[in-house]
């Protein structure tokens, strides 16, 4: 079911076009009494969500009871953050997730299905756990906001993905995480149907069928003077999501002709502030970087490890390795075995030994950085050689000649050379 669906590679959205075309679609669901949002975190800021919030606050008014951001394991936003990201929105309504504590497991997804769709990577059942005012508020819609674009853990982001690990809690969030890491990002990202993706949907369709979920998803992508524009708007039940998924991969996915020896990636400091966040600049280039290749990361922002401080107490401990070192460190550490998306985290960050990670950040030690296992570079020394304001992504040189591949958002898109998706 569809209650609206445009969108495709040249397609150029309004924030206008977006408010009107919800509005729409929420006036064909007829009147709602008890409307819950779960729009993303700020970390999803460029995602448009924002404005699609803000328009279904306005719409339903006092009928609108709760929202609820996806934050997963991540902070709480700020105040500073609601209101740059959703103005509109009455603060009182807000709710925070909390991933430990306001869960209930709605079922299980057997371990016969698991075993199946993971290659028998992953033999155990896997507990779908939501947030309480996601299964039990009374909500007679539960409209779910968010942008499908490439992602590590899931392949593509948003669609049952928001509730199952947005809303979800200790045990299923470390699980997928873990699941996603140990079968293989490059097997993962940019495809919409992967194991992960199977095992959320069962449990929609198994469990769910009784909440009145729709989903509003977006797809971002840039002109040709690299400023960000909406690609695309689906609403509707997971359909929508798979309408979403299928022109991201067509406009997020860049395909190289040749591999990368050195990248540069910026990450925005307003929405990059960990490396939890910010190793996205290493999940959605790796496998456009050769070996012996290097990435540099400016985060200005960063200035910690996990959002979560027992990650982030993990991350600081073991570091970033490979998924083989991970595993062991798994099977002989209770602290980390007890939390599987921190040893998920500490897989998808690492190169595998293939290429050098150098993290150029605003608040951490070189020290502290080399400690997890990444080089490190002073960030105003990196920033004064690369000048990322303005840059144009694509190829660039330097003022001494080096050529390297800029990227001015790395979380908006996945960028592969041809030769690593043979």
């Amino acid at each position: 079911m569809l209650l609206f669906s445009q969108g495709s590679p040249t397609t150029e959205l309004s924030d206008a076009d977006l408010a009107a075309a919800l509005t729409s679609a929420l006036e064909s669901l007829g009147a709602r009494q008890k409307v819950l949002v779960v729009p993303p975190d700020f970390s999803r800021f460029y995602s448009k969500s924002g404005v699609l919030t803000c328009s279904a606050s306005d719409y339903y008014g006092k009928n609108l009871a709760d929202v609820l951001p996806a934050l997963g394991t991540h902070f709480p936003m700020t105040d500073e953050q609601l209101e740059r990201m959703y103005p509109t929105v009455p603060r009182s309504l807000v709710r925070d997730h909390n991933w430990r504590e306001d869960v209930v497991t709605v079922g299980e997804v057997p371990a016969e299905f698991v075993s199946e769709v993971t290659d028998g990577i992953w033999t155990r059942p896997w507990p779908a756990q939501i947030n309480k005012l996601v299964w039990k508020g009374g909500h007679d819609l539960i409209l779910s906001i968010g942008q499908a674009v490439p992602h590590e853990v899931i392949g593509v982001a948003n669609g049952n993905k928001n509730l199952f690990v947005g809303t979800g809690g200790q045990d299923g969030i470390n699980e997928s995480h873990y699941i996603g890491a140990i079968y293989g990002m490059e097997r993962m990202m940019g495809r919409s149907d992967t194991c992960l993706r199977r095992i959320l949907n069962y449990a929609e369709d198994h469990f769910c069928q009784d909440l009145p979920i729709i989903y509003a998803q977006t797809v971002i992508g840039a002109n040709e003077q690299g400023e960000l524009v909406t690609r695309g708007l689906f609403v509707g039940d997971r359909e929508a999501f798979e309408k979403a998924a299928t022109l991201a991969v067509e406009v997020n996915f860049t395909q190289l002709d040749e591999e990368l020896s050195k990248v540069v990636v910026s990450m925005d400091p307003d929405e990059f502030h960990s490396t939890w966040i910010g190793n996205k600049g290493i999940y959605r280039t790796r496998m456009a970087i050769a070996d012996a290749g290097e990435l540099i990361i400016l985060a200005p922002g960063v200035r910690t490890f996990g959002e979560d401080p027992e990650i982030d107490v993990l991350i600081r401990k073991y570091g970033y390795r490979t998924p083989e070192e991970v595993m062991r460190l798994v099977e002989e550490n209770e602290d980390l075995r007890n939390n599987l998306s921190a040893a998920a985290h500490l897989i998808h960050g690492s190169s595998d030994n293939r290429f050098k990670i150098t993290y150029c950040p605003g608040h951490l030690t070189r020290q502290q950085i080399e400690a997890v296992g990444f080089s490190y570079a002073a960030l105003g020394e990196m920033l004064a050689r690369y000048e990322p304001e303005g840059r144009r992504n694509g190829w660039n040189t330097t003022a001494d000649g080096e050529r390297f591949y800029y990227i001015s958002n790395p979380a908006l898109g996945l960028w592969a050379a041809k030769s690593r998706l043979q």
